[in-house]
C-alpha cells in the first residue's frame, strides 16, 4: 500500500499526518481519500498540490505502486 503524507491543513483535515492506500493512479487516490476523509477534505484536497515520491503529480492518471509516496501540500502563503 502506498503512504500517504498530509501537511499542513490536509493534515488537520484529515485528523492525521499519515495513511496507506492502495490505489492504482491520483484520480483513484483522490477518491478514496474523498471518501474516507468526506466533503470537506475533498473541498481541501482540490486545492492542495500531490507529489509521487518527490515528483509534482499534476494528472489524475499518474499510476501509483506499493512502493509509492505521496505528499498532500496545501498551498502554502508567507513572504
Amino acid at each position: 500500500m502506498a503512504v500517504v503524507r498530509f501537511f499542513a491543513g490536509a493534515a488537520e483535515a484529515a485528523g492525521t499526518a499519515t495513511a496507506t492506500l492502495d490505489a492504482a493512479c491520483i484520480g483513484d487516490l483522490r477518491s478514496l481519500l474523498g471518501e474516507r476523509h468526506g466533503a470537506g477534505f475533498s473541498l481541501i484536497l482540490s486545492r492542495c498540490s500531490l507529489l509521487v515520491n518527490g515528483i509534482r503529480a499534476a494528472d489524475d492518471e499518474v499510476p501509483l505502486s506499493a512502493l509509492d509516496t505521496i505528499d498532500v501540500l496545501p498551498p502554502f502563503a508567507g513572504g
